[in-house]
């Protein structure tokens, strides 16, 4: 009896929540099935007919995602059935498939071992990169896959989640046209145990609006079929068990929350102005080009940072200067009146692309990457520049180097500029020649010559994700020293000062891009610093709006007065904290 009544005791696990919501349903484990593969020795002549299987796979696996593509594309909108390019890419990636027909006609094994086998070890090196949305993209792999297996297997596509009640999915992990499959009418919600809030799942997740929680780690030993389980996508919280109290609490819970979000989408038109008057302009971070009709749904003014790696994704040959010039054309027209910054390449070292050029370093985090890839690999570099030239004749672009170190690789970057300018002025292309040109700040040496760098640019953007990094000396995806990634440690304080006041001693302006300016936590903070430029993911625009809305930018400056006397991060921390409590509990709380 009293082992029964143990097992309904309430108990509780948290993870990373990535779509918002409260749901209350059975549990239903679902688990990944990946098919053993045996390897068979072939004869020669037996090898068109592996070729011909292998292309049959290819094709029937094609029309498959194509079928997912147009069910989501009808249900939820081409936006997010635009996620599926990425697998359609996997099926065409000749990379992948001349690899396994070379591996094939090499080891005369059956084309499914030999085509398991690359994928993994094409997997395998995507894990190893230190970009967060590069190793998400195994799970685009994997899953593309596991589809061309089982075509290759004879074996219908597994139908995910097949249940008839509703319930809430707890797996190891979840694809993304698994997620597109989910039949929303049942699926109340999800829980898996690896994940991040980068993933195309919780993309998809967020766009089919069901609460979700990602990087519940051993979460499927903990939960059994049919469990009475309640998850909180607020908060990353899921309920074995939940008590008539916790029930009624996470319901008084969803109905504030709705409430906020209501409020929020009121002013979205409004201005993100401090009570005492100061504005901070609140721009996008945005990623591709589907991306921009975001950036006027939730109220931010233009883009504050485009990542135009992402464009060379996916892809054998880099895109050409007229697709880079439509993209970004394209951006700078739907952003009108307001600016849009176009950052340069930022890719090399510990981002491998299949599309680029590059070479395995001992050293990736200190390698060649971002602006001193595209000073090696001029061709590539000036391409870019050449396109964002034509595209900035719209009015409103600006180019920004990403990782510059010091004033000798701002001006090789910027004398590359100029001769873009030229080539392109003798040969009669329109372009214009006035772009204003700014630099991340992300290194603690650009920090501390930014005196120097102020005086050849526009403007400052600090990149906090790397400055943290590189300033603490911390690998933030390394587990164990995953703590020490603080951005309220005491030096990354006084690095934003440090920059903010040497710009503005030569008239440039800094903003912020990295995670610190979507984190309202942290907001009493940057405007306390004097930053004048928040660029926040477009989902989180209208919760920094109402946080800067709801300070006064006195008040901020006297706060960090105080902090930088501080010598304890946590102290640093809940001071802001307590601000943020004061003046805007009701998001956060």
């Amino acid at each position: 009896m009293e082992a029964d009544e143990s097992k309904k005791s309430e108990r509780r696990f948290t993870g990373i929540p990535v779509a918002q919501g409260i749901a209350h349903c059975p549990a239903f484990i679902q688990y990944t099935q990946d098919e053993e593969i045996v390897a068979r020795q072939l004869r020669e002549e037996d090898l068109p007919e592996e070729v011909a299987r292998f292309e049959a796979a290819l094709i029937a696996t094609r029309i498959e995602l194509l079928e997912i593509q147009s069910q989501i594309a009808s249900a939820i909108g081409s936006q997010d059935a635009s996620i599926f390019d990425a697998h359609l890419l996997v099926v065409e990636d000749r990379t992948l498939i001349d690899e396994v027909l070379r591996r094939l006609e090499r080891d005369r094994n059956n084309v499914e071992f030999v085509f398991q086998e690359v994928s993994r070890k094409y997997c395998e090196t995507l894990e190893a990169i230190d970009d967060p949305y590069l190793r998400e993209r195994v799970v685009d792999i994997e899953d593309v896959a596991r589809r061309v297996i089982r075509n290759l297997l004879g074996k219908a596509p597994q139908n995910p989640a097949a249940h008839d009640q509703p319930h809430i999915i707890v797996a190891h992990n979840l694809t993304p046209s698994d997620t597109a499959q989910l039949n929303r009418k049942l699926v109340m919600g999800f829980v898996t145990e690896v994940g991040s809030k980068t993933s195309h799942t919780a993309i998809m997740a967020r766009s089919l609006e069901i609460p979700a929680i990602v990087g519940m780690q051993g979460i499927c030993q903990e939960i059994q079929l049919g469990d009475d389980i309640l998850i909180d996508g607020y908060n990353g919280l899921l309920i074995l068990n939940p008590m008539p109290e916790t029930l009624a609490e996470c319901g008084r819970i969803e109905q504030a929350k709705e409430a906020v979000s209501e409020r929020l989408q009121l002013i979205r038109e409004t201005a993100s102005t401090t009570g005492d008057g100061r504005h901070i302009i609140l721009s996008a971070n945005i990623d591709l080009p589907d991306e921009l009709d975001d950036i006027a749904e939730n109220g931010a003014e233009g883009i504050g940072l485009f990542r135009t790696e992402f464009l060379y994704l996916n892809r054998v040959q880099p895109p050409s200067e007229e697709e880079q010039y439509g993209h970004y054309r394209m951006a700078a027209e739907r952003s009108l009146p307001h600016s849009v910054i176009i950052r340069t390449l930022d890719i090399g070292g510990d981002k491998t692309n299949l599309s680029l050029e590059s070479t395995e370093e001992d050293n990736p985090f200190l390698g060649c990457r971002a602006i001193r890839f595209c000073l090696e690999h001029i061709d590539i570099f000036k391409t870019q520049l050449r396109a964002i030239l034509r595209a900035a004749v719209v009015g409103n672009v600006r180019i920004m180097y990403p990782m510059i170190s010091g004033i000798e690789e701002l001006r090789q970057a910027n004398a590359i500029l100029e001769e873009c300018k030229a080539e392109l002025s003798a040969e009669g292309v329109p372009f214009s020649p006035d772009v204003e040109v700014g630099i991340m700040i992300e290194t603690p040496s650009a920090v501390l010559v930014a005196d120097h760098l102020a005086r050849e640019v526009k403007f400052f953007s600090i990149g906090t994700n790397d400055l943290i990094q590189y300033t603490v000396a911390v690998d933030r995806l390394n587990d164990r020293i995953a703590h020490l990634y603080n951005p309220t440690h005491p030096a990354i304080l006084r690095m934003i000062k440090l920059t903010v006041d040497a710009g503005k001693s030569q008239g440039v302006w800094t903003g912020v891009c990295g995670e610190m300016a979507s984190d309202i936590v942290l907001t009493p903070l940057l405007i306390g610093l004097g930053v004048e430029e928040l660029s926040a993911t477009s989902t989180l625009v209208p919760r920094v709006k109402k946080a800067v809305q709801s300070l006064d930018a006195t008040g901020c400056e006297a706060l960090v007065a105080k902090v930088l006397e501080m010598d304890d991060a946590s102290q640093i921390l809940a001071a802001s904290m307590s601000m943020a409590r004061e003046r805007y509990a009701e998001l956060i709380d």
